[in-house]
């Protein structure tokens, strides 16, 4: 069997052996319950401290400001959701971009239908949203921005720093979707004046089902979760331990190899994007640009669907993802590219490869010498 080449990444990672080792102990010998007070509940109460901790410090905040989930998607409903429903007395008006994570958009379409009102901030034809853009939406309603901190598309950094301090000059609380940035890109709430950040564990080789929420002190946020009084009273249901030990193990190792790895990811991507641009014709990377998150890159395959592509790299054990999504019958354009003004056509042939830890220089030749044996049969195909 051909060796696996998995150049998606920002799907999700397999989970590191050094976290993996870090959570064993918590799903034995260590099994309390943090809230229990004999003694393996206290041991877990310390690991759910210390993870804390942790957390915190990678990403500038306080331990008492870490709010542990079940994934980036809860963090972003409770980001959101909490804060709408804490001050929609206060007003009622949310602005988000249209090239954020499903996670946001369909959280923020739940609430119009509950009567809040959103504006969709666009981007231009690199994937950037204009900051101003954002403040000349506030009004004196304005209760919420939430604006992502790296597309999971495209990887394209987007102005937190100027959105935050936008906001926090207007008294207006600010939310970013880290997910795809924590871990591959330097990242500090007091710096980008972020009053809520989102992060998920599977994606930086860490578990699935484990995420946190920063929350700033002083926030004004209801939970969604009703129940116990665990994690600040924000997010009811005993804590799963294992996975919190594995989060903060993950961001604290991507942390520490951030310099070096971000390096020698930007060194890959830019090795299969010039070989996609010298060896194929009608390719165009799509956000290029922009200032990127290190391990990813969005190519659009002119005159070629991406899901045919992705079909033929699969019988090479090359494994991407589209831009696009195959629903119901019917070949549905990635919102992200239509929002950059993507042609439909254009958009339903972009692939992102997004890197990783385990991949090689030796993997992106391989890679773009399968791209040009398929693209070169499939064109072949759709000129007869």
């Amino acid at each position: 069997m051909q060796t696996m080449i998995y150049l998606d990444y920002n799907a999700t990672t397999p989970v590191h052996p050094l976290v993996f080792d870090a959570m064993v102990p918590y799903l034995t010998e260590h099994f309390g319950n943090a809230s229990s007070p004999y003694r393996i509940g206290r041991d877990a109460k310390v690991a759910l401290e210390n993870s804390c901790r942790v957390v915190a410090t990678c990403i500038g905040a306080d331990a008492d400001e870490i709010v542990f989930t079940g994934g980036g998607t809860e963090s972003d409903n409770l980001a959101i959701r909490g804060v709408a429903h804490a001050l929609k007395a206060k007003g009622n008006h949310i602005i988000t971009s249209s090239i954020e994570h499903h996670a946001v958009l369909k959280t923020v379409h739940a609430l119009e239908r509950d009567g809040f009102n959103v504006t969709f901030v666009p981007v231009d034809s690199n994937c950037m949203i204009d900051p101003y853009d954002v403040i000349k939406s506030i009004t004196p309603r304005t209760i919420l921005i939430s604006v992502m901190y790296a597309n999971n598309e495209t990887g394209v950094i987007q102005p937190v720093k100027e959105i935050g301090a936008f906001a926090r000059e207007r008294d207006v609380v600010f939310h970013t979707d880290a997910v795809q940035a924590a871990g591959k890109i330097p990242v500090n709430v007091n710096k980008i004046n972020a009053d809520l950040l989102s992060i998920s564990a599977h994606k930086i080789y860490g578990p699935k089902g484990v995420g946190a929420l920063y929350v700033k002190k002083g926030t004004s946020i209801t939970p969604v979760l009703t129940g116990g009084h665990h994690e600040h009273n924000l997010r009811a249901g005993t804590e799963n331990i294992a996975g919190i030990v594995g989060l903060a193990e993950a961001l604290r190792l991507a942390t520490d190899s951030l310099e070096e790895e971000s390096k020698r990811l930007a060194s890959l991507r830019d090795s299969l994007e010039k070989g996609v641009e010298c060896k194929i014709k009608g390719v165009y990377v799509n956000g290029c640009n922009a200032p990127r998150v290190p391990n990813t890159t969005n190519i659009s395959f002119m005159s070629i669907e991406a899901e045919s592509i992705l079909l033929h790299l699969d019988l090479k054990s090359i494994y991407a993802s589209s831009g696009s999504a195959c629903t119901t019958g019917s070949f549905n354009s990635s919102h992200v590219l239509l929002s950059m003004g993507i042609a439909p056509q254009e958009a339903q042939g972009a692939i992102r490869f997004s890197l990783g830890r385990d991949n090689t220089e030796e993997e992106m030749d391989l890679t773009v010498e399968a791209l040009v044996e398929i693209t070169e049969k499939l064109r072949k195909i759709t000129s007869i």
